[in-house]
C-alpha cells in the first residue's frame, strides 16, 4: 500500500514538473517578445492549475470539477490585470488568452492527460510564433493608423484629404479640437504602410501642416 501512495506521489511530482517545463517555454516565449506578462508569470499559472487539478481529483471525489472551475475564474481576473488601453488601440488581449490557454494546459498535466498538455503547448508556441509573419503580412497591406494633425485654417481640411488621397490612404475623421489658432483633427487612415511611411514624409516637408502625431 505504501509503495502504490510513493509510486502515486512520483507520478503528482513528475506531472508538477513537466507543467513548469511547459509554463517555461511558453512564458520564454513572451518574455522573448517582452510582453507584461512573462517568464515566471506563465510559469506559475501553469504549475498552479496543474496543482488544482491534482488537489480537486484528491480532495473532491465526489465532485471533482468544483476546484477545477474556480481556477477558470482565477484566470479571468489575472487575465484583465494584463489588458490595458494603449493610445489607439487595446493592448494584452494576447497575453491575457495565452494565460487562459496555458492554465488549460497544466490542467490536462494534473489530469494525467500529458500528449493533450504537448499538443496544446506545440499549438500555443506556433499561433504566438509562426502567426506573427501572416499578422505582419496583412498589417503590411493592410495598416490602419490614427494621426493627430493640426492645420491652421478649416480650408486645409480638403488639402488634407488630397494628400491621403496622393498617398493612396483612405480617410475618415474621428474628432476635432478647434482654437482660434489652430484646427486639430484626428484622421483615420487606411492603405499599405509603405504608403503610410511615404504620407508621414511628405508631411515633414509640408509647411501647410503645423504639426502631426501618430
Amino acid at each position: 500500500m505504501d509503495f502504490l501512495k510513493d509510486h502515486s506521489i512520483q507520478n503528482e511530482l513528475l506531472l508538477i514538473f513537466f507543467s513548469v517545463l511547459l509554463g517555461l517555454c511558453i512564458g520564454a516565449e513572451r518574455e522573448y517578445r517582452n510582453k507584461s506578462a512573462g517568464l515566471r508569470t506563465f510559469i506559475l499559472v501553469c504549475f498552479g492549475s496543474c496543482l488544482f487539478t491534482i488537489l480537486s481529483i484528491k480532495i473532491g471525489v465526489q465532485d471533482p470539477d468544483r476546484l477545477a472551475a474556480n481556477i477558470i475564474t482565477g484566470i479571468g481576473f489575472l487575465g484583465a490585470g494584463v489588458i490595458f488601453k494603449g493610445d489607439n488601440k487595446i493592448d494584452g488581449i494576447t497575453t491575457a488568452t495565452t494565460i487562459w490557454a496555458t492554465a488549460s494546459i497544466g490542467m490536462a498535466v494534473g489530469s494525467g492527460y500529458v500528449y493533450l498538455s504537448l499538443l496544446g503547448t506545440v499549438l500555443v508556441l506556433l499561433i504566438l510564433s509562426s502567426l506573427t509573419y501572416f499578422q505582419n503580412f496583412i498589417d503590411k497591406n493592410h495598416k490602419i493608423r490614427e494621426y493627430r494633425i493640426t492645420v491652421s485654417d478649416k480650408k486645409d481640411l480638403k488639402y488634407c484629404e488630397t494628400l491621403f488621397k496622393a498617398s493612396n490612404l483612405k480617410s475618415m475623421i474621428i474628432k476635432q479640437q478647434f482654437s482660434k489658432e489652430n484646427l486639430i483633427t484626428t484622421w483615420r487612415l487606411t492603405g499599405k504602410n509603405n504608403h503610410h511611411e511615404t504620407f508621414i514624409n511628405q508631411m515633414m516637408d509640408d509647411d501647410k501642416i503645423i504639426s502631426f502625431s501618430y
